[in-house]
């Protein structure tokens, strides 16, 4: 009986090996979008795109996506902006940086933000002037980009490097 078992349980195994299909893919790669959305202004890739603000400045954050031209594809609007550690919040509808579709109509979008409302919707602590230089905030930026064909795109979280 236990043999019998045991065969069977070897031609399953057998079955199902045989009849998997090879998929022509690289562990290695990422799998990316048809149209991609880059971070133009990017100062670094850590590994996410990252942008810079300075508190000295002011605080100013700006993050600008783009697509490219040759796409034939346009941003029609910015469906959901999240501050947050991973992509949860930007996939919900609660606790949102920015919940407002926000129409775009353009192959790019300029996302102008301040420390001051970081610290407020973020939610975040503002860092001091005697932050050392090269600290990031502690969320990233995510967006949720729906172009004009209606495809939705989740582009990579932005980083914010803080210097003086």
């Amino acid at each position: 009986m236990k043999k019998n078992i045991k065969l069977l349980l070897f031609l399953f195994i057998t079955v199902v090996m045989v009849s998997c299909k090879k998929e022509d893919f690289n562990g290695l790669s990422d799998v990316r979008p048809a149209v991609p959305v880059t971070v133009t202004n990017a100062i670094d890739y850590r590994p996410e795109p990252t942008v810079s603000t300075s508190i000295a400045a002011g605080g100013a954050i700006q993050i600008i996506l783009a697509i490219p031209a040759s796409s034939g594809r346009t941003i029609k609007e910015i469906t959901r902006i999240a501050a947050s550690t991973n992509y949860t919040k930007i996939q919900g509808t609660t606790g949102l940086y920015n919940a407002l579709p926000i129409a775009v109509n353009a192959i790019t979008y300029t996302f102008n933000t301040t420390l001051a409302e970081y610290v407020v919707k973020g939610p975040g602590t503002i860092p001091t002037v005697s932050t050392t230089a090269g600290t990031e905030l502690a969320n990233r930026f995510y967006f949720m980009v729906t172009l004009d064909d209606g495809t939705v795109l989740l582009p990579e979280a932005v980083r914010v490097l803080v210097t003086n």
